[in-house]
């Protein structure tokens, strides 16, 4: 009983908690930078999860402990909240201040085995899972697609990522059985099934990434915003033919080509596609990614490529906000393991370390 969470909070905090909640990481299987574009996307939720365990503070300061880390920072309302794992934390508590709610001193012990820097939205999920934990502490009355409003802002405000909504929603709403079909600009979502006789593997090309560390991804934002004002347009959601961009200046028109295509990509994939369409245009938004969004890296670039030429592979694309991450290719069902046994030793000896993630338990490569 030593190493139960519960014994561990106590041993850190000295009492034991109040509450506990969880959030999964995310994958997302088509709709890549069309979220803060108004547009659709596709996630699913990941097996691995984050979770809080939440009890009051006996002092006038907030305690976090991150058993990853194995840290413990304290923070009080005057600090300057720290640039490491309790940026997230503190920006959610700030967030809920800002809407009027009052946040007592807290102590909040932290697990996860979500991965981090594999762009499945790892700070997301500790998002969630923190203000879940809130809510069910302070008894908040606070619906789900307030609480991801409420993550994405803290993401923005404190993080210094300009993200669309689509991890915190797919965190908080989606499940590992359905894919989650978000229209970003009204926020409505509802379920879509796998394409039949299919799984889904994740593989983590070795290639970390920060999205808030000058990787270009608020430059991707702005470019979008950009095009928006030239072409007249809220955003690029509304624009539905692609060649309706080609009049915008390099690299604007390319940044906009693939926000109009991933769109449409995603518009078709909810239309109970058969396997192989799906893939390929899982394969389409890869290459769209990796040309006209210039977001992916070699070692993305071989890992999808290798993907894409093991049979029983449908479709492969890079999946997060990219500049390193994951790939996510939709399978034959069963073959999950023996596939991603296969990509791992291609990947490995083309220079690269490449890891599973997805399924949880690592194959041998």
């Amino acid at each position: 009983m030593t190493n139960s969470p519960k014994m561990n909070f106590q041993r850190v905090f000295g009492t034991l908690p109040q509450t506990q909640a969880s959030a999964p990481g995310r994958v997302n299987m088509l709709g890549e930078h069309t979220d803060y574009n108004d547009g659709f996307v596709l996630p699913t939720a990941i097996p691995q999860r984050t979770t809080v365990q939440i009890g009051f503070s006996s002092d006038a300061r907030h305690h976090f402990y991150s058993a990853e880390y194995d840290e413990l920072i304290n923070f009080s309302d005057d600090d300057t909240i720290p640039q490491k794992f309790v940026t997230y934390i503190c920006g959610c508590i700030r967030i809920l201040e800002k809407e009027g709610y009052k946040i007592p001193p807290i102590n909040l012990y932290i697990t996860s085995n979500v991965p981090i820097g594999a762009g499945l939205s790892s700070s997301a999920a500790l998002e969630i899972a923190t203000l879940r934990g809130i809510r069910a502490l302070l008894n908040l009355p606070l619906d789900d697609v307030r609480l991801a409003q409420i993550g994405q802002l803290a993401e923005i405000r404190y993080a210094g990522v300009n993200c669309g909504i689509m991890d915190q929603m797919a965190s908080i709403l989606a499940d590992t059985n359905t894919m989650l079909f978000i229209d970003t600009r009204s926020l409505e979502y509802r379920p879509v099934p796998f394409p039949t006789g299919t799984e889904i593997l994740v593989i983590d090309s070795g290639e970390s990434h920060n999205l808030a560390a000058g990787s270009g991804y608020n430059q991707r934002r702005a470019e979008c915003e950009e095009s928006a004002r030239i072409l007249g347009v809220k955003a690029l959601r509304d624009i539905t033919d692609p060649k309706e961009v080609e009049v915008l200046p390099e690299p604007l028109k390319r940044r906009s080509r693939h926000v109009v295509t991933e769109n449409n990509r995603v518009l078709e994939a909810v239309k109970s596609l058969p396997a192989e369409r799906f893939g390929e245009l899982m394969n389409s938004s890869h290459a769209s990614q990796r040309d006209d969004y210039e977001i992916s890296v070699p070692a993305v670039d071989a890992l999808a490529a290798i993907l894409q030429s093991i049979p029983g592979v449908f479709g492969a694309r890079l999946t997060g906000g990219g500049f390193g991450g994951a790939c996510v290719a939709l399978v034959k069902s069963g073959k999950a393991d023996v596939i991603a046994s296969e990509a791992i030793d291609r990947h490995h000896r083309a220079g690269y370390s490449g890891r599973v993630l997805v399924p949880e338990v690592p194959v041998n490569s």
